[in-house]
C-alpha cells in the first residue's frame, strides 16, 4: 500500500452546515480523518460522503486529547489538521502541494512544520486588525515527531527537540479561512464553553484567578486589541469584537478565581 503524502485531520462535533466545504476545500489532499465525538445532525454521514475517514467516539475528552486521537490514525508523511469552520484558500492549496510533494529532507533536518496565516471573520465580517490578525496557526507539518497538547480548548501542537526554536518551522502566505463566529449568539456560547475549559487548564497548570487579575487583564486584552493592533481600522464590528476579546478574558480569570469556591475540578 502506498503511503499517502498528506492526511488531513479534523475533529467534529454537531458540524453538518461547515464539514462538507471544509472537506472539499482540502479536496487535493490523499485522505481525511474525521473524529466525530457523537454528532446528531448527520455529520458524521456527510463527512463520508465527502470520502473521509470517519470515527465516532463516545466522549469529549478535550480539543488536545480528541486531536491526538486524529493524528493516531493518519498514515500520511505530513499532516494537516483543520477545524471544522476553516477553509483552506486557493492560494494556500497550492502552496501546500509544493510543500508536501518537494524531495523529501533528510531525517532531522529541513523544515519540520509550517504556520499557516489565519484570516477570521466576526459576526460576518472578516476581521484584518487587533488580536485575530495576522494569526499565524502552526498546522501542517511532518506526522512523525509532533504530538497536541493535552489542553482542554486551545490545544497547541509540540514539535520533537524544539523543532520551533531551532528554526524548522516556515509560515506560508495563503490564507486559511476560519469562519469563527457568524453571529453575537454564537459568540456567547463559545466564549462560555471555552473560557470554562481555559480555566481549568490554567488552574492544572499551576495558574491563579481574582477579581483584580480579571479586571486588570480584561482591561488590557481591550487596550491591546482595539488600540495597540488597531482594531479600531475594522470600524464598529472591530470595537465589538476587542470588547469580545476582554469579555473573555475576564471571564476566564473570574472563572479560575470561583472554581475553588464552587469545588469545581
Amino acid at each position: 500500500m502506498v503511503t499517502p503524502r498528506l492526511s488531513v485531520i479534523v475533529i467534529t462535533h454537531n458540524e453538518r452546515h461547515n464539514i462538507g466545504d471544509c472537506l472539499r476545500s482540502v479536496a487535493f489532499a490523499d485522505e481525511w480523518i474525521v473524529v466525530d465525538s457523537g454528532s446528531t445532525d448527520g455529520t458524521a454521514q456527510i463527512a463520508a460522503e465527502c470520502g473521509a475517514q470517519v470515527h465516532i467516539t463516545s466522549d469529549w475528552p478535550g480539543f488536545g486529547a480528541q486531536k491526538s486521537r486524529a493524528l493516531a490514525l493518519a498514515r500520511g508523511d505530513w499532516v494537516l489538521s483543520i477545524d471544522a469552520d476553516e477553509r483552506v484558500s486557493a492560494p494556500l492549496a497550492e502552496q501546500i502541494k509544493a510543500v508536501v510533494h518537494q524531495a523529501p529532507a533528510p531525517t532531522g533536518s529541513g523544515v519540520q512544520a509550517y504556520r499557516l496565516a489565519r484570516l477570521s471573520s466576526f459576526c460576518g465580517q472578516v476581521m484584518r486588525h487587533g488580536d485575530w490578525y495576522p494569526d499565524h496557526v502552526l498546522r501542517l507539518f511532518r506526522r512523525h515527531g509532533a504530538a497536541f497538547s493535552s489542553d482542554l480548548v486551545h490545544e497547541r501542537l509540540v514539535l520533537a527537540h524544539s523543532s520551533a526554536e531551532a528554526g524548522r518551522s516556515g509560515l506560508l502566505a495563503g490564507h486559511l479561512l476560519h469562519n469563527s463566529v457568524p453571529s453575537l449568539d454564537n459568540a456567547i456560547d463559545k466564549m462560555n464553553r471555552y473560557t470554562s475549559g481555559r480555566a481549568r487548564d490554567k488552574l492544572r497548570q499551576g495558574g491563579q484567578g481574582g477579581l483584580g487579575k480579571a479586571l486588570g487583564h480584561g482591561l488590557w486584552a481591550f487596550i491591546r486589541c482595539y488600540g495597540l493592533k488597531r482594531g479600531f481600522l475594522d470600524g464598529r464590528l472591530g470595537l465589538v469584537l476587542a470588547l469580545h476579546v476582554a469579555e473573555t478574558t475576564y471571564y476566564r480569570y473570574l472563572k479560575m478565581w470561583l472554581a475553588p469556591r464552587n469545588n469545581e475540578p
